[in-house]
């Protein structure tokens, strides 16, 4: 948090307003603490929005105004952004959306945070403030734990019961403080209603983190993932998807490990309209659970080369990945790893032939043409992707001749 950019916001800030009128606040402070990786800085000021902006461009930077109703200004600075929030006390809030005051009290902002361990202040210098209590100790032992009474904080915004088993699965290292959990399980009805969007932002943070099972557990025993995934019937191919990404060293992949959460039978289109996925990964999904070619580890490569040509090198890899995690035998992780290198390394060929070469072949244009381009090409394919065109045009006269004469 000491970078030239991030010192130039601060001091930005505190020509405006004064020493100590800025601070850095929530997952930066709390990631430091905690040792782990540092993405976004935000940073919590007693100064309003337009003495914000005013301070900002004085400066020298740029002042974006992305969210000032609510009191958040984007500052860039070298070209990084960083997120300046006037501190804010709640006026009125409905489960979705607040309506805030401004205030010049860090006890008061930090009161209308989420959890504890988000609720830290930290100044240019590193000194760390945490008005609400714990907080420290929360990040340093990795224990989730909500600032006040957690019915409270989750009535102001239900999609704070996701948030929960989100940092659960992130940060939790201690066993799920049981009032949390009793406040999420108690008000899991508020994500009926909840905005597809917010909810699938959740739970594709929840996805992405190392190892969300037990936290997905938590969710199933809550009533929580019934909730907002009711066509989970089990969390078991789940499971085995995560511990093979674990054990082989492979990326972490939320998209697949959502579809490894859905069923079978066609549910695919439903959960991506339910969630409001992207297009890319609605396609994705779908394609993973698209009936095709049977996915067995003991597939020979030329079979497999047929499913690869028939699904697309990334379904096909999808696939064995989802074959892999519902498969009984655990001792076959070398066959299946062959699958996934031969996905990486063969491209699937394009048959050497023509609409105009079989037409001199003396089909007809026409319906025809595409009848006998089939033929010729479940052929080729039978014959493992021949690449001799000789081959291949012998086989069109023959065909040709059989469908037309």
């Amino acid at each position: 948090m000491a970078a030239s950019q991030t010192r130039a916001v601060i001091a930005a800030l505190e020509a405006k307003g004064g020493v100590g009128c800025a601070r850095f606040v929530g997952g930066c402070v709390r990631n430091t603490l905690m040792g782990k990786p540092v993405d976004d800085i935000d940073i919590a000021t007693t100064l309003t929005p337009d003495q914000t902006i005013e301070a900002i461009e004085q400066a020298g930077l740029r002042a974006v105004p992305t969210g000032v109703e609510h009191g958040t200004v984007t500052a860039l600075s070298g070209g990084r952004p960083f997120e300046v929030t006037t501190l804010r006390r709640d006026v009125a809030t409905d489960g979705r959306r607040a309506v805030v005051a401004f205030t010049h009290d860090w006890g008061e902002d930090a009161q209308r945070r989420d959890f504890r361990f988000n609720a830290l202040y930290a100044d240019a210098e590193g000194t760390v403030y945490d008005p609400v209590g714990q907080g420290v100790e929360d990040a340093r032992a990795g224990r989730v734990v909500f600032v006040g009474d957690p019915m409270t904080r989750i009535r102001e915004d239900y999609l704070r019961i996701l948030r929960f088993f989100r940092f659960q699965a992130w940060y939790g290292r201690l066993e799920p403080d049981a009032e949390a959990l009793a406040a999420c399980a108690a008000l899991k009805d508020m994500l009926l209603g909840g905005t597809a969007e917010r909810i699938q932002k959740e739970l594709m943070k929840t996805l992405a983190a190392d190892d969300p099972r037990p936290a997905f557990r938590l969710m199933a025993a809550t009533g929580v993932l019934a909730a907002i995934l009711p066509t989970v019937e089990s969390l078991a191919r789940f499971d085995a998807l995560v511990a093979i990404e674990t054990e082989q060293l492979f990326e972490t992949d939320p998209v697949l490990r959502l579809a490894a959460l859905t069923p079978d039978d066609n549910g695919a289109k439903a959960l991506a309209e339910r969630l409001r996925l992207s297009n890319a990964d609605r396609d994705r999904i779908v394609e993973a659970k698209t009936p095709g070619p049977t996915i067995v580890s003991w597939m020979s490569p030329r079979e497999a080369r047929r499913a690869i040509y028939a699904l697309g090198s990334s379904a096909f890899r999808d696939q064995v990945k989802l074959a892999w995690a519902g498969a009984e035998r655990a001792s076959t992780a070398s066959q299946w790893r062959a699958l996934l290198a031969l996905a990486e390394t063969w491209t699937p060929p394009t048959l050497p032939l023509t609409g105009e070469e079989i037409m001199k072949a003396g089909v007809p244009k026409g319906p025809m043409v595409g009848k006998v381009l089939r033929e010729v090409e479940l052929w080729w394919i039978d014959q493992d992707f021949i690449e001799d065109k000789f081959s291949v045009i012998e086989r069109l006269k023959a065909v040709a001749q059989g469908m037309v004469y």
